[in-house]
């Protein structure tokens, strides 16, 4: 129903944002990253998604794309709900998330308060399985020009550069066409050439 809401800050608590859009204030349930981010009285976007439940309609609202799509997909895991979705979205940024699931860091996931060590590995493992499913098989950089240089490290660095992206909500063209032209001779790591893909992709 809304893909996003766009107007004022009007007030910033725990976990939730109200943005004044027009003389209406829409209360965004929301992570802490997106809270860190955003400032009183000044003009805020906060990408959607709306819950309706039987006995509530809720708002979600996120600063970054990426993030709302990282919600989505882990309200998707058995046993997790929005709040348990807010509270993993808050101890990182989405493209360190995406990774600790991409590479089964389940104890990454566990910094979150209330996830333990059962519910991240069933995250890591239903979502990997899920991205598997949907693209067929891992990327492994193939159609990138690697350098000379370049090693199993950096193919490695790249396939789940990649596979992050796709976690993130791009198409593996767009993941594998945001990598061209970015250093993959083995000297960036995973982490680095997520961003300079977000970067490069947010530029276009």
């Amino acid at each position: 129903m809304f893909y996003y809401v766009e107007g004022t800050v009007a007030l910033i608590e725990k976990e939730l944002a109200v943005i004044d859009c027009g003389g209406v204030g829409y209360a965004c349930h929301t992570s802490q990253n997106t809270c860190a981010s955003i400032r009183m009285g000044e003009k805020a976007r906060l990408y959607t998604y709306l819950s309706i439940r039987e006995n509530a309609c809720d708002l979600y609202g996120f600063a970054e794309q990426e993030e709302l799509n990282c919600f989505k997909l882990l309200l998707g895991v058995s046993g997790v709900g929005p709040k348990a979705a807010l509270a993993i979205l808050g101890i990182a940024p989405p493209s360190q998330l995406a990774l600790s699931i991409i590479t089964e860091d389940a104890k990454f996931l566990t910094q979150a308060p209330g996830i333990g060590k059962k519910i991240a590995q069933r995250i890591c493992l239903e979502l990997k399985d899920k991205l598997a499913k949907e693209q067929g098989s891992l990327p492994t950089g193939g159609g990138l020009v690697m350098t000379s240089k370049a090693g199993a490290g950096a193919v490695d660095a790249v396939s789940e550069a990649v596979s992050a992206l796709v976690v993130l909500g791009y198409s593996q063209a767009e993941a594998l066409r945001a990598m061209e032209g970015i250093q993959t001779d083995g000297t960036a790591t995973s982490e680095e050439l997520i961003r300079a893909c977000l970067k490069k992709l947010a530029a276009q």
